[in-house]
């Protein structure tokens, strides 16, 4: 993006040193993330620099090692269940709050995103005796319920901020000619909305897959995912496999951001917002 020629020599300073500011400190974060990923590519069994030599060992041992694959199979499992569910509620409750009558719109709100506020080590102690109660601690439903109740926020945003520019005369037309309400939802709402359906979506499946805290928590040793294999992995053996994982999880977030950033766009295209 250009200087604005009517910029003072001050502000066009200030706009560079903004520019330099936030360069360095993106570099900042993710440096380590800079560090690690060469690492995956370590011919030996330690970790230094300058690597002696490359090999794609620890890349084999991820992919076709039985503890590695299980682990990335039940966190696949467990995000798309989360994921789904989590799409579902979410809408729902978007739509919900987005009706001009809804009464204690706030506090609802308040309630539903708190998951993103309380400190995730609370919920999941709080999840375990809760879960421990009604006898499902350790089971594979007891993770997803977990993991929905913490991704479920990340739906109600985006789905929420789409429907707060989305015309709402558009419904009563529809309905107007006749259309049954689910007709309406189908044929006007849910196309309008979609892109944030999936950016909330996307942003429910990444805050499963990357979850470990309530696993750690609620889950039994067969519902070992990625994460917790590689906490286990840090803590009981140091093993560069771990540095492979952490590449292919990168690699996964990364590309559901670009995707999420992709919709985005899309969504102001359709708004008829100048991107």
């Amino acid at each position: 993006m250009a200087v604005p020629s009517y910029f003072t020599t001050g502000e066009k300073v200030a706009h560079y040193a903004v520019r330099v500011f936030v360069g360095v400190v993106l570099l900042f974060l993710i440096a380590p993330i800079i560090a690690v990923m060469p690492l995956s590519f370590n011919s030996e069994t330690f970790f230094s620099y300058p690597m002696p030599g490359y090999s794609l060992r620890w890349y084999e041992d991820f992919f076709f090692n039985e503890r590695w694959t299980g682990a990335l199979k039940m966190s696949f499992f467990i995000a798309i269940a989360t994921t789904i569910l989590a799409t579902f509620l979410g809408t729902l409750a978007a739509l919900g709050l987005a009706r001009a009558n809804f009464p204690a719109r706030a506090s609802v709100m308040a309630v539903l995103i708190s998951p993103m506020i309380v400190p995730v080590i609370i919920s999941a102690v709080g999840m375990f005796k809760f879960y421990a109660q009604m006898g499902v601690a350790g089971t594979l439903l007891g993770v997803v319920l977990a993991h929905t109740a913490l991704a479920t926020p990340f739906v109600v945003i985006t789905v929420t901020a789409t429907l707060s520019s989305f015309d709402k005369t558009l419904m009563r037309a529809g309905a107007s000619c006749g259309a049954a309400p689910h007709t309406v939802f189908f044929k006007v709402v849910m196309p309008l909305i979609l892109p944030g359906m999936i950016s909330g979506a996307l942003f429910a499946f990444v805050t499963s897959f990357d979850e470990v805290v309530v696993v750690l928590f609620l889950a039994s040793p067969e519902q070992r995912t990625l994460p917790l294999q590689m906490f286990s992995g840090i803590r009981e053996m140091i093993s560069p496999t771990i540095t492979a994982a952490a590449t292919v999880l990168v690699l996964i977030s990364t590309a559901m951001l670009v995707t999420v950033e992709m919709l985005r766009r899309r969504s102001e295209r359709l708004r008829g917002v100048q991107v």
